[in-house]
């Protein structure tokens, strides 16, 4: 057997051995796809959609005697995970299985009633990141749309989120600022599984018109709110390209926001996407320096030089700072980028984010904060002190009335 042969099946071994969470579609296999028995299913999943062996929900449902399944449908990235970011996800044949795919990211991102047609249930089995400016929660809330208006069940597959389930931080998107990065009104970091995201829509008549869909949540087995993904046991497959391993879903939200204004590089086109912060202006040591004095709660900050590959500063040599997170618990995420600005502004005063980048792009950044509150009230003098309350509070009271919306 070649070395390469050996080490997927020791991967898999391991997997097996150390998985300490048993995910929806592993459930639902438990139970001989009972609740599918006699029905036309659509599948809506990219490639996190797996089994602890990495084996495909797509080719579990497929190859299931008690399953038939006759259509799969692409959300951002593509069901196979063969899409860029940001690239239009287009309707084709699937290779493997033969079935139909629909593109749920492009022109069409809700299924439509032709999308829809002769389908008795649609299943949702997409890995969250725990951050509200993923595209895919806004694809299932969508979904959940037109399986109501179709008079179609809707079925999650739960899986872990990957921050814990005792997050919640940022505020609360505006209705003003809805958008497919930005669409229900959660903090931006909203601690709910995808089954208890659902579950919080559906009751709470955040679908078009109020529309209600008729639910199943096939439960985990296993998973408690304390746990991050790591602690699950379970194979982390990139639910983007830029998401290559699950503790980056920590660092997505320490800096995703401020990437958005494409001024500084925060990693993406570099080794370490969303753990860096680097332009040609700053000065890696000084920045670092200023950072380490705050004692920010579980966060160091160490200087680095590197030169992008791609995006931001593409192939230019700059400077700046790697975060790292000592203990993520007691960590901020999302406000670190806040904090990084506040000590840019102490240096570099002339350096004004908001008015170096291109205009549209702030708008794009508040339909990610949920709010121009944010911007409008730290812009005035680059301190947090002055967004903290607006930052947690919601969160923090958010919190309290989503624990009745809790599975686990």
């Amino acid at each position: 057997m070649k070395k390469s042969a050996i080490l997927t099946v020791l991967v898999l071994i391991s997997a097996h051995l150390t998985a300490q969470v048993e995910t929806g579609i592993e459930v639902l296999r438990k139970t001989g796809f009972e609740p599918l028995k006699h029905k036309k299913v659509g599948l809506i999943t990219n490639p996190t959609g797996i089994d602890a062996q990495l084996k495909s929900t797509v080719d579990i449902l497929f190859e299931a005697p008690e399953v038939d399944l006759v259509a799969l449908f692409g959300p951002e990235h593509g069901v196979r995970g063969n899409i860029a970011a940001g690239e239009k996800v287009e309707s084709r044949t699937d290779s493997i299985t033969g079935l139909p795919v629909f593109s749920l990211y492009g022109k069409t991102r809700k299924p439509t009633p032709d999308m829809l047609k002769g389908i008795d249930i649609l299943i949702y089995d997409v890995q969250d990141i725990g951050s509200r400016s993923y595209t895919f929660i806004s694809t299932l809330g969508l979904a959940m749309e037109a399986a109501a208006e179709n008079n179609i069940e809707f079925m999650v597959l739960d899986r872990p989120n990957p921050l814990g389930g005792n997050r919640f931080e940022g505020p609360v998107t505006r209705p003003e600022f809805a958008s497919f990065v930005g669409r229900y009104p959660i903090p931006y970091v909203h601690g709910f599984t995808v089954g208890e995201l659902a579950q919080f829509l559906n009751e709470n008549g955040l679908l078009a018109n109020q529309a209600k869909c008729s639910l199943t949540i096939i439960k985990m087995d296993g998973w408690n709110r304390d746990a991050d993904f790591h602690a699950t046991g379970l194979p982390w497959v990139p639910s983007s390209p830029h998401i290559p391993y699950s503790n980056t879903s920590f660092f997505y939200p320490s800096s995703g926001i401020l990437g958005e204004l494409y001024v500084m590089n925060i990693g993406v086109g570099y080794t370490l996407p969303f753990q860096l912060f680097g332009a040609d202006w700053i000065d890696a040591e000084s920045l670092a320096r200023n950072l380490e004095r705050l004692n920010l709660p579980g966060v160091l900050f160490r200087p680095i030089h590197y030169k992008p590959y791609y995006s931001t500063f593409k192939e230019k040599n700059i400077e700046g700072v790697q975060v790292h997170l000592t203990d993520a618990k007691k960590a901020n995420l999302s406000l670190i980028q806040f904090y990084v600005l506040q000590e840019l502004h102490k240096l570099y005063p002339e350096k004004n984010v908001f008015e170096m980048c291109d205009p549209a792009r702030l708008s794009i950044f508040d339909k990610v904060c949920g709010t121009d509150e944010v911007r409008r009230q730290f812009s005035e003098m680059f301190l947090v002190k002055d967004i903290l309350y607006l930052w947690t509070k919601e969160a923090e009271e958010f919190k309290e009335g989503a624990k009745g919306y809790f599975l686990y």
